[in-house]
């Protein structure tokens, strides 16, 4: 594999004995490292640390930034102020979604955009296709290198190795120059599996040495470096859209159950009238909970049937690490999306017995906020 991309840890996995690398659009990544269900119960119950350097980061400034981002994405930026991130949308004309991505308000008229790996050059063209005067941007993915500590202990295991007062860093915002491990960076409270949690920009030089500090002071914690395959299973229990499965150039925002990103009252974005149009007559699929009732784990793409009929298809699904139960998302016919309706599924080329259950399948307790404990992820 190697022609594939690497990113600025990966001579770091090499001291990890089961460590096992896959080709993950282009990216040699780890896929795990001690085993999927170790280290999705590492991070419900204790702490995990991911690599994600290979996220996109592109820099957003100038005069018309703000309005050109609020054209280009559904969400409303207008209401970000500095320090303050949010998640959102790009679509096409027709409603259907170029990427999901995380905008972050540096300063008045300049923001980071964080994108999907695999969208990287598919969304800095489209970018560029409609940019405007008064706008300049940045590609800074090669000079940024990201981790994510995620966990109900990741609080405490970063309090250790900061001077940053960590508990009382809100959902969604983030301070800049933040020194983690003698290493200044972007430190945000934000991720991508249903736990609390922080991500880390770190500049790619200083990579290892943020890496290593956060091993260590996260040993006594049980802190366990975690792969993608345990980052996949964490995010589909929380109900967390993946791009290229929840959300694709056909299938909207809507569709996907993350109509609340999309502001259609903050003024007009690309997909902004294909997207009103949907919502005034209701999207004719929906994404829905589903479990398998017999044997058999529901995969990407496998049929769904109710009376007979093929309704929709799979996005997402396993046998859940923390339910042990055989679940997954599916997108259907809109009419047959109620709690308890009883489904089909065609799996090896039987139908088995399903049905629509509630989601997300995992959402963790929340516990209140005391002087010395900080605010809960959203």
């Amino acid at each position: 594999m190697s022609d594939l991309l690497r990113t600025p840890f990966f001579p770091l996995y090499q001291q990890y004995e089961g460590v096992r690398c896959i080709d993950f659009g282009g990216w040699e990544l780890p896929v795990q490292f001690s085993g999927i269900q170790k280290e999705h119960e590492a991070v419900r119950e204790r702490a995990g640390l991911f690599d994600v350097s290979h996220m996109g980061e592109f820099t957003v400034r100038g005069e018309q930034a703000e309005a050109f981002l609020q054209k280009m994405t559904t969400n409303d930026v207008t209401t970000l102020v500095p320090g303050q991130a949010q998640y959102t949308l790009m679509c096409y004309p027709d409603g259907g979604v170029v990427d999901d991505l995380l905008v972050y308000k540096l300063e008045d008229q300049h923001y980071m955009l964080v994108v999907n790996a695999s969208n990287i050059d598919k969304d800095w063209a489209w970018l560029q296709e409609h940019m405007v005067p008064g706008v300049s941007m940045k590609n800074d993915s090669e000079e940024t290198a990201l981790l994510a500590l995620q966990g109900p202990l990741a609080v405490d295991i970063i309090g250790k190795v900061t001077g940053t007062d960590v508990f009382t860093i809100e959902p969604f915002r983030f301070v800049q120059n933040a020194e983690v491990c003698g290493v200044k960076l972007l430190l945000s409270r934000t991720g991508y599996t249903g736990e609390d949690g922080f991500e880390l920009y770190v500049p790619a030089e200083k990579a290892s040495a943020v890496w290593n500090g956060l091993m260590q002071a996260g040993e006594v914690h049980g802190l366990v470096p975690a792969g993608l395959g345990a980052r996949d299973t964490l995010r589909f229990e929380a109900k967390l859209p993946l791009y290229g499965q929840e959300l694709s150039p056909t299938i909207s925002p809507l569709e996907a159950g993350v109509g609340m990103f999309v502001k259609l009252n903050a003024g007009p974005f690309i997909g902004h009238e294909a997207l009103l149009l949907q919502k005034n007559e209701g999207p004719a699929r929906k994404l829905v909970g589903i479990e398998v009732l017999e044997r058999g784990i529901p995969r990407p793409h496998y049929p769904i049937y109710a009376e007979g009929v093929q309704i929709g298809e799979v996005t997402t699904g396993t046998q859940s690490p923390t339910l042990k139960r055989n679940l997954g998302l599916a997108l259907i016919d809109s009419k047959y999306a109620a709690l308890g309706t009883p489904l089909e599924i065609e799996i090896r080329g039987k139908k088995l017995k399903a049905e629509v259950v509630k989601t997300p399948f995992h959402k963790r307790t929340r516990t209140q906020k005391t002087p010395t404990q900080g605010a809960d992820q959203a």
